[in-house]
């Protein structure tokens, strides 16, 4: 578990971020450290057993709630439950992410595999930014983030969805 080191450490002190894809890899260091900066956080995420466990290992400052990015409905409840708990958000990362099936060609891509990829990678992080502004832009503070790719920068042949969303 990371710890920040001194008070100076804690610069997200009374802040309140939510994670989307909070429960693991990325989303889950990010939890981690915002958490250890003095954030309360919300993961928002689809594995439920995976982010309430990491709820239980921090403190009563981390909150799983489920939230499917693809589903308006859901990302604007889980604003809503924030501010209404919280009275507030200061930071949105738009994390949440999948991989399409690896082809070797463009040639052999899967529709349906890149629509999907598309809705959770492009999609997800658009529904979050939007609901994030809408309690934002009204308190004239905020911050949205999103997880990006290095691989939209450098030679892949692999996961064209993927690298196409982020």
């Amino acid at each position: 578990m990371i710890k920040a080191s001194t008070t100076s450490a804690k610069r997200l002190e009374g802040k309140v971020a939510i994670v989307t894809g909070g429960a693991g890899g990325i989303g889950e260091a990010t939890v981690r450290l915002f958490w250890s900066h003095g954030a309360k956080i919300i993961i928002a995420d689809i594995q439920d057993n995976i982010g309430e466990a990491l709820c239980k290992e921090l403190d009563e400052n981390a909150l799983y709630v489920h939230c499917d990015v693809t589903d308006e409905e859901q990302v604007r409840r889980t604003i809503d439950l924030v501010v209404e708990n919280y009275g507030k958000l200061d930071i949105m990362y738009n994390n949440a992410g999948v991989l399409d099936m690896a082809t070797t060609s463009i040639l052999t891509i899967v529709k349906s595999d890149v629509e999907k990829v598309l809705n959770v990678n492009l999609m997800g992080g658009i529904l979050g930014a939007k609901h994030a502004a809408r309690v934002m832009v009204p308190a004239k503070k905020g911050c949205i983030l999103f997880t990006t790719s290095a691989s939209t920068s450098i030679a892949c042949t692999l996961c064209h969805g993927c690298i196409a969303s982020k």
